[in-house]
Formats: C-alpha cells, sequence, structure tokens
C-alpha cells in the first residue's frame, strides 16, 4: 500500500527533522497548563476537524485517568461563527473569539497546511496583540503564519492529508506529554 509506506516515510523524516520543534511545542503546552493557563485551538476544514478533535483529548482525557484540562476549540459555536463572518467578513471569526476570550497565559494553537487562511493570520495578529502565546502547525513551507506565530512546527510536505496526519500525530504525542504531569 503506497499510503501507507509514504505516511511512514513521511513519519519517520518528521520525527527526525522536527523533534527539537516538537519538544519545544511540547514545553509551551506544558508551562501553559501548569501557570493556570487555557488552550484555544482553531483551523479550518480539516484542520478545523483536528482543532475539535484535541480540544476534546485535554477536556476529556487522551491516555490516562486525569482531571479535566482546560481547551476549547474556537471552531465549535455555529451562531458565533456565522454572525462574525457574516458581520465582520470570514477573516475575522477566530479574531473576535481570541479578543473575548484569551488571555496573557493562555496559547493559541493554530492548525493549518498552508499556513495563508486570511482568518488564521489575523486571530494570530489578535492573540499577539493581547500578549497571548501563538503555536501553529503547518506545512507547505509554514506560509505567512510561520513568521506570525511564537512557534510553528512545519510538516516538511507539500500535500495536505499527509500534513494533516503528521500534525494529528505530533498533536497526540504533546497531549501524551503533558498529561505526565497529572
Amino acid at each position: 500500500m503506497t499510503h501507507l509506506t509514504e505516511l511512514a516515510a513521511l513519519a519517520a523524516e518528521s520525527a527526525t527533522t522536527l523533534a527539537p520543534a516538537i519538544e519545544r511545542a511540547v514545553e509551551m503546552v506544558r508551562g501553559t497548563l501548569k501557570n493556570g493557563g487555557t488552550l484555544f485551538f482553531c483551523g479550518n476544514g480539516g484542520s478545523a476537524a483536528d482543532a475539535q478533535h484535541m480540544a476534546t483529548e485535554y477536556v476529556v482525557r487522551y491516555k490516562k485517568e486525569r482531571r479535566a484540562l482546560p481547551a476549547i476549540a474556537l471552531t465549535t459555536d455555529t451562531s458565533l461563527l456565522t454572525a462574525a463572518g457574516n458581520d465582520y467578513g470570514f477573516e475575522t471569526i477566530f479574531a473576535r473569539q481570541v479578543e473575548a476570550l484569551c488571555r496573557k497565559g493562555d496559547l493559541l494553537v493554530l492548525h493549518t497546511t498552508s499556513g495563508n487562511s486570511p482568518n488564521l493570520l489575523r486571530a494570530a495578529e489578535a492573540a499577539q496583540a493581547q500578549g497571548v502565546a501563538t503555536l501553529a502547525l503547518s506545512a507547505k513551507g509554514g506560509g505567512s503564519l510561520a513568521v506570525l506565530v511564537d512557534h510553528c512546527i512545519v510538516i516538511p510536505t507539500d500535500r495536505t492529508d499527509r500534513a494533516q496526519e503528521i500534525q494529528l500525530c505530533i498533536q497526540h504525542y504533546i497531549c501524551e506529554q503533558a498529561e505526565r504531569d497529572e
């Protein structure tokens, strides 16, 4: 199966080349949770699904029984998303929530494959304006988002599906490491 062998090769390459970047992300997440901050996740399409998936892993549990950890997906409130999109434009749907909900000590985690979605760029700018740390998982060279955020893990692929598969594996690893503190 070509799909699995290609995925395995990208996973091996990512494990080797991205290890320091992944460990920095682990420390960002662990530090946020240790200091009482909240994790906020956002993304579009499949990345929105991954954002929701990861927020759930923290709130409910991943591998072990532990206290619920504070995490929110900014992709789930359809009334808010459609009102902000209608009233201010789709590029503001996450930035408005960041302005309303995020505080210094929180961490905004942005899931993307292009790194160029206007709504994610605006969310990162809003977070930084409020002193909120930002972490992105991207691909395709990182895009414009890579230079806006505090830290960006760039998956070495131009394929959207492969990027999302590896990003989810990395996010699960980060969550597992965060659970060790609980």
